[in-house]
């Protein structure tokens, strides 16, 4: 292999294996050209050669090792962000060693480098007073306040995704009897999610007689489809402004996928089975719910009021020694 090819794979990666062979969603392609775009201005600078001119043995381990920690402490990067871009390296590896057997070895010191192990937190989730201060945060009196009133009391209600609310158009909602709003899912999974009678009443008076079913069910000033950025930034601001009815919600980090959790809380607290929820949600796997389970307080407490308490009486630790006696006023 000459030392001119990795521009050649790399374009080679992304236009063949991503674009073609995998047909891979626009939001991978992207995650994986950022990932790229940030290796290899790292490699440039640590080899002192233009991005053009790096080959594949300029990439080994060692450098790929440095560039996760230059991510986590120059860029302030969490561990999954790390994994993340670990992945996308891994699967470019794993096409040049299929590409030209020659680099196996040096890709599988690439391919074996671990995933870094991180605390898995409880997710976050709105208890129902927090939710009506939400959706009562949107001044409906103007276009903008109506628009945001129905996005979150739809999100709020159907537990979409942030890129499945930003991607639906007025024809993806379908309404009378058997209303249901329809989505392309994580994984270009297609599914149908039913609506309350009060969230169906609402979305039809926001659409009103507008017949163009290619339009953007909740657009931007410009017509456009509201960008991830917008969305967060719109939860953001009326969650600040809920918070003054609201202080719990100060103590919450709100994000488009905050409004997810809450959705499958409220399917959990109501008794709905995980996997419904899991369908619900579009889950891949049920075993996803069960993040769910282990956040939900409420069932925690059900099985600590099952249970009797030992008949034990409480006691303290009494030292009979002189030098354990020191030792346990220390």
């Amino acid at each position: 292999m000459s030392v001119a090819t990795l521009p050649a794979l790399i374009q080679r990666f992304f236009t063949d294996r991503l674009c073609t062979q995998l047909e891979a969603s626009r939001h991978t392609v992207a995650g994986y050209r950022d990932t790229f775009r940030l290796l290899l201005r790292y490699a440039s600078a640590q080899r002192g050669k233009p991005p053009v001119k790096l080959t594949v043995e300029d990439i080994d381990a060692d450098l790929v090792a440095d560039f996760l920690s230059h991510i986590e402490t120059a860029r302030g990067n969490g561990a999954r962000s790390r994994n993340t871009r670990l992945a996308a390296i891994r699967s470019f590896f794993r096409f040049v060693a299929m590409t030209d057997p020659t680099w196996l070895l040096h890709c599988q010191r690439i391919l074996t480098m671990p995933n870094k192990r991180y605390v898995k937190r409880a997710v976050t989730f709105l208890d129902a007073d927090e939710i009506a201060a939400l959706l009562a945060a949107p001044d409906r009196t103007t276009w903008t306040g109506r628009r945001d009133h129905a996005l979150l009391l739809l999100a709020v209600q159907t537990g979409l995704r942030a890129s499945e609310l930003v991607g639906l158009t007025r024809g993806d909602v379908a309404l009378g009897t058997g209303a249901h709003v329809r989505c392309m899912g994580k994984g270009r999974k297609e599914r149908a999610t039913p609506l309350r009678r009060e969230t169906a009443k609402l979305l039809a008076t926001w659409i009103g007689n507008d017949k163009d079913e290619s339009r953007p069910l909740f657009p931007s000033i410009r017509g456009e489809r509201l960008s991830r950025d917008a969305l967060e930034h719109l939860v953001r601001k009326h969650c600040l402004t809920a918070s003054r009815a609201c202080p719990s919600l100060d103590t919450k980090r709100v994000t488009p996928h905050t409004l997810r959790h809450s959705t499958a809380m409220e399917l959990l607290h109501h008794g709905v089975d995980q996997t419904v929820i899991a369908l619900w949600l579009g889950h891949e796997n049920v075993e996803t719910t069960q993040i769910y389970i282990h956040a939900d307080m409420r069932m925690k407490e059900k099985a600590l009021a099952r249970v009797a308490a030992p008949a034990t009486p409480p006691g303290r630790f009494r030292p009979d020694d002189n030098l354990l006696v020191f030792l346990e006023g220390l």
